[in-house]
């Protein structure tokens, strides 16, 4: 009796089966160009050596260096013009290292430097624009901490200038005027500007010059106190005046 031909079965062998043994297409074990799997092949997303493509061990890109912090200022071999200007309070300290007199003047860059060496401190550019740069021999740390110090202080202290607006009428009588007057002494003594200006409302405004008597008036009074930016002048249908402080300030 003839026998049937068996089935494909799921497993062992045969070209299209998924399963085992070899085949050009198989995604399983052996070897083939095109498998993911184990085997040799030219790109691998995992471990395992060679491979220009490959992220995992072995070959493949080097990782990037950490970025240098760059220096507020040129120091030491960082310095190249040929020639600097020495300047500083420990000049007398170098001269006793260095064997020799220094003064404040022109040195060669290259003797800069080697005396900052023999200190063991830095040579640090502080003027870079001057003709030629300006330099000093000291601890380039402890110069950048005094330097930021003082600025702290110079913010702390500085004085924030406002603008304070004094509002007339062309009518303005003796008493309110005298009262205005106190107020701008005040904000000129602190330090801030003051912009006076007198509206015109309606036909008032056939009265400018009223307005230009009154804030000229009120000018001659502040004059110990601060001074103008300009004369009186028209802005729509206000005249008015800026007052800059003085200096060195009124007697309030």
């Amino acid at each position: 009796m003839a026998l049937k031909p068996s089935s494909p079965k799921p497993g062992g062998g045969g070209q299209n089966r998924p399963g085992g043994g070899s085949g050009p297409n198989r995604p399983g074990g052996g070897s083939g160009p095109n498998r993911p799997g184990g085997g040799a092949g030219t790109y691998r997303p995992g471990g395992g050596p060679g491979g220009p493509n490959r992220p995992g061990g072995g070959g493949g890109r080097r990782p990037f260096q950490p970025r240098q912090v760059q220096a507020e200022h040129r120091i030491n071999e960082h310095i190249k013009v040929p020639e600097l200007r020495l300047v500083g309070d420990n000049l007398e300290e170098i001269s006793v290292v260095v064997g020799e007199k220094v003064e404040p003047g022109v040195y060669a860059t290259p003797k800069l430097q080697r005396w900052a060496e023999e200190m063991e401190l830095d040579l640090v550019e502080i003027s870079p624009n001057a003709d030629p740069p300006v330099a000093r021999i000291v601890d380039y740390n402890k110069f950048l901490y005094q330097k930021r110090k003082k600025e702290k202080e110079m913010k702390a202290n500085a004085v924030k200038q406002q603008l304070k607006e004094i509002r007339f009428g062309p009518e303005t009588g003796e008493h309110d005027f005298e009262f205005k007057l106190r107020h701008a002494k005040n904000f000129l003594g602190e330090g801030n500007k003051v912009k006076a200006y007198v509206q015109f409302r309606g036909r008032a405004i056939m009265f400018k010059d009223r307005g230009e008597l009154l804030l000229l008036r009120f000018l001659k009074e502040l004059e110990e106190f601060g001074t103008p930016e300009q004369l009186p002048r028209m802005d729509g249908k206000r005249m008015m005046v800026i007052i800059t402080p003085k200096k060195t300030g009124g007697k309030k």
